[in-house]
């Protein structure tokens, strides 16, 4: 009988549009869909306590609440932090309109001694307003409101999961039998995400108390601010640190000129060098199992899709649709060897119950 098999080119087409819709699809429900998944993110990193909750005998309802307790506290903690952090720092911002003028007029002088044209220059330095940085830190507080109803969406979804988590752990051992190729992408998925996010945090929790030191030494404001700032930004790959990097450097500029701002520079620059591009590598090894280009490519269309929060989650999100859709189908071992840069094997870890705790 003939094949009557679908051209590839018509197969990569078709999968390409529909990635596009289901893409466009997530981008109007972002609100909804990236509480969600960091909701679900959380609930996977938390699973080991449950589980070790579970092996000592305690009952259902404690193997619930720790690990939620333990997440809420964490972002309650961070949130208090940066809010009054940027409450300090949306008062300190206009003394500094004095030293904005100072830096323009120094700036001004240099570029006419260099050959541009007074007139050019009037024009792009009207277009600076200190009271417009003033006024996206005022945006910055009112947007609180919204993070804290996020925050609370956030909350409802991970009480609900947790309550999910020791059921659905159970339902994907038992899918072992019926559907091993899937159960056995979701532990990994698991896995690797934990894996992930317990070594980022870790030297994410290292080089911000390094950035925070060097900050104090050097009489920068607001250190905590931008300690905390740098651990976030330890998420998003490829470019978090330079977006850590530059509002502490814009405010060392301002506060202490040009010298505090290139010390502030090489400080991160030695501290986030050594620890992302030697020390990290080595601990993380393949546990993310995505290529430098995959990696910078999530970076790039989740943040697209969901926005910062995007960029936050590229790693787990890239990885959930790496377990979905590739791991899941055995005969897509191509396809994971070609999205890892050929270093990861397409063989999962050794199942572990934890894993599965909180994956739907």
């Amino acid at each position: 009988m003939r094949d009557r098999s679908a051209p590839r080119a018509l197969i990569v087409l078709l999968t390409t549009a529909c990635a596009v819709i289901a893409l466009f699809g997530l981008r109007e429900v972002a609100s909804i869909a990236g509480p969600v998944v960091l909701a679900l993110v959380l609930v996977i990193a938390v699973s080991p306590v449950r589980g070790w909750l579970d092996r000592r005998g305690s009952p259902t309802w404690v193997q619930v609440a720790v690990p939620f307790l333990i997440v809420v506290m964490v972002l309650l903690g961070m949130v208090a932090v940066l809010t009054v952090s940027v409450t300090q720092l949306a008062a300190i911002l206009p003394t500094y309109a004095t030293q904005f003028q100072e830096l323009l007029a120094e700036a001004q002088r240099f570029a006419i001694s260099h050959g541009i044209s007074n007139e050019q220059l009037n024009k792009a330095i009207q277009s600076y307003d200190p009271a417009r940085v003033l006024g996206i830190v005022q945006t910055l507080l009112s947007s609180l409101l919204s993070v804290l109803s996020s925050l609370f969406l956030m909350a409802v979804l991970l009480l609900a999961m947790s309550l999910d988590a020791p059921a659905t752990a159970k339902i994907l051992a038992a899918s072992r039998t019926h559907r091993p190729a899937l159960a056995t992408a979701l532990t990994t998925f698991a896995s690797r995400t934990r894996r992930y996010l317990v070594v980022s945090t870790v030297f994410g929790l290292i080089c911000s108390a390094l950035d925070v030191g060097a900050l104090a030494l050097l009489g920068v404001p607001l250190p905590l601010l931008w300690g905390v700032l740098a651990l976030i930004t330890t998420y998003i790959p490829n470019i978090g640190f330079v977006l850590g990097l530059l509002p502490p450097a814009l405010l060392a500029l301002l506060d202490g000129g040009p010298r505090q701002m290139i010390l502030v520079i090489v400080a991160y620059s030695v501290i986030n060098v050594v620890f992302q591009s030697f020390i990290l590598p080595k601990y993380l090894g393949d546990a993310v199992g995505l290529s430098t280009t995959m990696t910078l490519l999530s970076l790039i269309v989740w943040t697209f899709v969901l926005g910062p929060l995007g960029a936050l989650l590229a790693i787990p999100l890239s990885l959930l649709t790496r377990a979905l859709l590739i791991d899941s189908d055995p005969s897509a071992g191509w396809a994971a060897t070609l999205i890892s840069g050929g270093s990861a094997s397409p063989s999962a870890p050794s199942p572990d119950p934890s894993d599965t705790a909180g994956t739907r």
